[in-house]
């Protein structure tokens, strides 16, 4: 009775399991980016742009990006000169209508440093959904502090972005069906009293030998102090 209770206990959570990995299969998502420019109004994110990604295996993807304005680019300056951080907020919308929102930030200097070019990394669970979206510039810069010399010199308003997906690799799941046949064979052996202790005799008498021992110790010290 155990062993077929414990067997319908794996069969449902494989359905569960199966229910949720409907993206464990190659599929699509898409990725709304939106960012937040002005330190006076961090609540406030315009569109930035999007990207699709039909196929998680091969982790092609296609990214169409907004120019920044004149006054966008002035005021990610300004960011950059109160030492603030830019914000990006990336929505992202799956196959079956769910969505999911994720929000990363990196100094809003190292991002004109590095002229716009930056890299969204991408993680996937085992089953396919998004754990976190994370942007980092390309390439890194040496420095996180922009002279106003710094500041002058850009006029870049582009953004170049790589997409790079990482995948969640799955770690070893333990045999639970042989265990749970080895615990009911070895039950149903101790029912019928077929089990046999294998132990070594210390193993299997150690509590009725240490205190016959200690008695004995204990009986030679009392003796050899009487005879002193």
């Amino acid at each position: 009775m155990f062993l077929k209770v414990s067997y319908l206990i794996i069969v449902l959570l494989s359905l569960l399991a199966s229910g949720r990995s409907f993206l464990e299969h190659d599929s699509w998502i898409t990725i709304d980016l939106h960012h937040s420019l002005s330190s006076s109004r961090p609540e406030h994110f315009s569109h930035r742009g999007n990207i699709s990604i039909p196929s998680l295996n091969s982790g092609l993807s296609t990214v169409v990006q907004n120019p920044l304005t004149d006054s966008e680019l002035e005021s990610v300056k300004i960011l950059a000169k109160q030492n603030g951080f830019y914000r990006l907020r990336a929505t992202v919308i799956y196959p079956n209508g769910s969505s999911q929102r994720f929000l990363t930030s990196s100094k809003a200097c190292s991002l004109l440093l590095a002229q716009f070019n930056d890299v969204l990394w991408i993680s996937l669970d085992p089953n396919g959904y998004v754990t976190g979206i994370t942007a980092a510039q390309d390439p890194a810069p040496q420095s996180t502090e922009c002279s106003a010399e710094d500041l002058q010199q850009i006029n870049e308003k582009n953004f170049s972005s790589d997409v790079i997906i990482r995948h969640a690799e799955l770690a070893p799941v333990p045999d639970t069906g042989s265990f749970i046949q080895k615990f009911e064979r070895e039950r149903e052996a101790r029912e019928r009293g077929e089990v046999r202790d294998n132990r070594g005799f210390f193993a299997k008498y150690w509590m009725y030998i240490v205190p016959v021992v200690l008695l004995v110790f204990i009986s030679g010290a009392t003796n050899q102090d009487a005879a002193k």
